[in-house]
């Protein structure tokens, strides 16, 4: 039995399963927390209506350079999305309906003007040091949506374009939007294709099995952490069960929003601590709505706060009925397991459209999440989160809400994943124990 293992990684989402590959790979000893029964974070390929379905985050794209390295590393691909026929959006209190197009014409001007400083702003993406950032990392999504002066429909509409991204604009910086549309060359409807279009074929677990496959790691699954210890000579990672694990370095790739549940020593700097004890706002639902019958594909938006349902989209033919993505951005304003209220909200865009069966993770009430995806507070994404990305000691933080340009999804958690393995690769030297 090991008793000091070169790396010790908590959490195994797609930042600490890349890690632990890359670092066993090297020719270290790792050994892989994970608290859940299983692997991938808040990726999660579920079963429901007889079909495995993704219940967390989901989407690749040819573009994103760090998964799609792994979809080819692996053989894997992406499955093409449903063409949408008909777009429904609420704005000034009706409902209105058009094509694709017709829909995508209208909302263009009103999200170039929002995102009108995108570039100008983050010159570099892959660069936060080059980006002028002080005056909108003190701006709420809030604040430039007020700043536009639009009329109720216009705001509405607008509103509706950005809802499925968005639970707070009081909260949520709009220096995370602009860093996400210069990833797309200010175009924030390639920004959309690339974060949430395509999935990739056979699932996240597909991907994640494959590199889980390739690595040596020891994997110690239903292994909370409650503590991680850098005493200045090897990394001490303490488990709820009382277990204490040394190594001689450590890679943390936890959310953002459960990283309060662990003690860190030493401890963080102040903005760090500031902005893990903060959380990040996004308390959002996905949820899957089988509905009777092939409709006619069909996407449908509304604003923050004037319907249980911000986004939603036919995405899969299933035994000759139709499964709905839903995008809640307030997972409290609706119950995903209430057929009956599930049908008033879709039938308010398509009326007598029928829900058969609906299904839902509530990622906000799980302990291991708390929470959807990450979208920093004013101030952190050029602050804080930079710090966190640097070595503490013998303690490195990786994961997806803290990523320097794929911030809140699954490359950015593959980029830090694999960053973090390099870094300390570097320290360790060839070999391991």
């Amino acid at each position: 039995m090991i008793n000091l293992y070169d790396v010790a990684v908590v959490g195994a989402g797609f930042a600490g399963v890349v890690a632990a590959r890359d670092l066993s790979a090297a020719g270290h000893s790792v050994v892989l927390c994970e608290a859940r029964d299983r692997i991938g974070g808040r990726t999660y390929t579920g079963e429901a209506f007889g079909r495995p379905l993704e219940f967390g985050g989901a989407y690749a794209h040819w573009t994103q350079p760090y998964i799609w390295r792994e979809l080819r590393r692996y053989g894997i691909g992406l499955s093409a999305p449903m063409e949408i026929e008909k777009t429904y959006w609420l704005a000034d209190g009706t409902v209105h309906s058009g094509t694709a197009a017709e829909y995508a014409s209208l909302c263009g001007p009103l999200v170039t003007r929002y995102l009108h400083d995108a570039r100008a702003r983050f010159p570099q993406p892959f660069d936060l040091t080059a980006a002028d950032t002080g005056a909108i990392e003190k701006e709420t999504l809030g604040d430039r949506l007020d700043a536009l002066n639009l009329s109720a429909y216009d705001r509405d509409v607008l509103d509706g374009v950005l809802a499925p991204l968005v639970h707070s604009y009081s909260e949520q910086g709009v220096a995370q939007f602009l860093l996400w549309a210069a990833t797309t060359f200010g175009d924030w409807g390639a920004f959309l294709e690339t974060a949430g279009a395509w999935p990739i074929e056979g699932g996240t677990r597909r991907l994640l099995d494959a590199i889980a496959g390739e690595s040596k790691a020891e994997l110690r699954l239903s292994t909370p952490v409650v503590a991680v210890e850098d005493d200045g000579a090897a990394v001490t990672v303490t488990t709820r069960d009382g277990d204490r694990i040394r190594a001689r370095q450590a890679v943390v790739a936890l959310p953002l929003n459960t990283l309060g549940d662990v003690t860190i020593t030493p401890a963080l700097t102040q903005p760090v601590r500031t902005m893990i004890e903060q959380k990040h706002p996004v308390q959002a639902l996905k949820l899957w709505v089988r509905v009777r019958g092939e409709a006619a594909p069909f996407a449908a938006g509304a604003p923050v706060g004037k319907h249980p349902v911000n986004a939603a989209r036919t995405e899969y033919r299933h035994d000759g009925d139709t499964l709905v993505l839903c995008f809640c951005s307030d997972a409290s304003a609706i119950d995903g397991n209430d057929h009956a209220a599930v049908q008033r909200a879709l039938r308010a865009f398509v009326p007598g459209i029928e829900v058969v069966d609906t299904a839902c993770h509530d990622w906000v009430a799980d302990p291991f999440s708390r929470g959807a995806w990450a979208h920093h507070r004013p101030g952190n994404l050029t602050q804080a989160a930079p710090r966190m990305r640097e070595p503490h000691g013998r303690i490195r933080f990786a994961g997806g809400d803290i990523a320097a340009i794929g911030v809140g999804g699954i490359d950015g958690a593959i980029e830090t994943g694999a960053e973090a393995a390099r870094d300390i690769a570097r320290v360790l030297g060839g070999g391991g124990a």
